[in-house]
């Protein structure tokens, strides 16, 4: 009886969705005029269309950008400041910390701004005498799917730090002095001693950055809107053109569901990967 009032809430307003969300899937329905009934011919159509399987690819590779770069830095960044404690350290973190509290439609605003012909990124290759270095990236085929995924770096590196700084704090300080007597290293220490102590957090940084990565929209949405061409085109971007600019709300319907199963797939690996190792 104590659970039922929020229960009541989240199948109202996540079950309850997902399952009509699902429904509408098995449509070719434009939103407005009765649907006709296809099955499954959405989700076949998901995996024969260039387009949308490209989406998913490079959702993954976002996932590199997203999650795997920021948890490296983010270990990184703890190692250093759980070690080597000097006066400012509380400004860094707030620094580091930064861009979560910033909207990502500013982020991704400024970030165009960086990027462009005569943003600072250039400026400085231009500075340094790297011209041959500066290009639109965003316009770029080759370097825009890049320079979107370290906006995505830049933005989740901080929470992360963050994550293992709070890991660190509840390590036993006699497993430090034991390494040192032992003679580990700064490195070995680290290997030896904080990572291991550091998998609660490992698992939730890497949930929490992977399901950034598979559902991105806002930043993409800002600086590319999915170009050039295709090249930065996701699953939550495809999922609102079919939807909203295409009149294909089944197809969306469909792609929004696979793509659901795929971050619930990639969860459950981390989170069991997590738990056999503890």
């Amino acid at each position: 009886m104590y659970v039922l009032p929020a229960f009541a809430v989240y199948f109202a307003f996540a079950v309850l969705p997902a399952l009509h969300t699902a429904y509408l899937s098995l449509f070719e329905w434009d939103g407005v005029t009765l649907g006709d009934w296809v099955g499954l011919g959405n989700y076949a159509e998901i995996f024969q269309d260039p387009i949308l399987r490209r989406s998913v690819f490079n959702a993954l590779v976002l996932v590199v950008f997203f999650s795997f770069v920021p948890i490296v830095i983010g270990l990184v960044s703890t190692g250093l400041l759980a070690r080597y404690r000097r006066p400012g350290m509380g400004a860094y973190r707030f620094l580091f910390m930064l861009p979560q509290v910033v909207p990502l439609v500013a982020v991704g605003v400024t970030w165009r701004w960086l990027y462009g012909d005569d943003g600072v990124v250039n400026q400085v290759f231009r500075a340094v005498g790297l011209d041959g270095v500066t290009r639109a990236w965003l316009g770029d085929f080759g370097a825009a799917l890049i320079a979107v995924g370290l906006v995505g770096t830049w933005v989740l590196s901080g929470l992360c730090m963050m994550l293992f700084l709070s890991g660190v704090q509840k390590v036993d300080p006699s497993l430090y002095e034991a390494a040192r007597i032992d003679g580990a290293g700064p490195v070995r220490e680290f290997v030896s001693v904080t990572l291991p102590q550091l998998r609660g957090e490992l698992a939730v940084a890497m949930t929490v950055t992977t399901v950034a990565a598979l559902a991105s929209f806002d930043i993409v949405y800002v600086t590319t809107n999915g170009g050039p061409g295709e090249q930065t085109t996701v699953p939550g971007l495809l999922v609102y053109r079919l939807a909203f600019s295409e009149g294909k709300v089944g197809l969306a319907a469909a792609l929004a569901v696979v793509l659901s199963i795929l971050i619930l797939a990639i969860v459950y690996l981390i989170n069991r990967l997590s738990r056999d190792r503890t």
